[in-house]
């Protein structure tokens, strides 16, 4: 099997996913408290859903090596979430996210595989810029971008959420 391992940090590994890896989707993303943010009724996503977006993570990371990713811890290989860039379906630009189990916050690994993506996309890839947004309740998420240095740009409606978007421009 060739080696999906795409980030390694002090403390996890950021990976590819494969697709019968998807009952790990269900269980993150099937609780309701992790996908408050998600959609504008705070459902938990279906496994339709799960299924869906593992198809094109998958198909992303393959073509140009983005994607939301896996999120292993490296002492004990536990999966603690997961964390990548999407393509902002509005505008085609890369858009950064990550979402971490409830145990596993406040430990840093957010803003930590953040740090490790916003390196990653300005070593390996042509981009010269990103984005990223979190719904304006979700002050732990709005945090982790502002650690990383990005720069706020405004509140903006996305799929029905108030959304507080940022940006990243590489260094010149």
């Amino acid at each position: 099997m060739r080696d999906l391992d795409l980030i390694e940090t002090e403390r996890l590994v950021l990976s590819g996913w494969r697709r019968e890896q998807l009952d790990d989707l269900v269980r993150m993303h099937g609780d309701p408290e992790i996908a408050r943010y998600f959609t504008a009724s705070g459902a938990a996503w279906s496994r339709e859903k799960c299924a869906e977006s593992l198809d094109i993570w998958i198909e992303l990371f393959d073509s140009q090596r983005l994607g939301k990713l896996r999120v292993r811890r490296k002492s004990d290989g536990a999966f603690v979430g997961r964390a990548g860039f999407g393509i902002h379906e509005p505008t085609g630009e890369p858009e950064i996210g990550y979402t971490l189990f409830r145990e596993f916050r406040g430990e840093g690994y957010a803003t930590e595989a953040a740090t490790a993506l916003r390196d990653w996309i300005f070593r390996e890839t042509d981009w010269d810029h990103f984005i990223g947004f979190a719904h304006v309740d979700n002050a732990p998420s709005i945090a982790v971008l502002k650690r990383i240095g990005m720069t706020e740009t405004g509140v903006e409606d996305f799929k029905g959420m108030p959304c507080l978007f940022h940006v990243l421009e590489k260094a010149a």
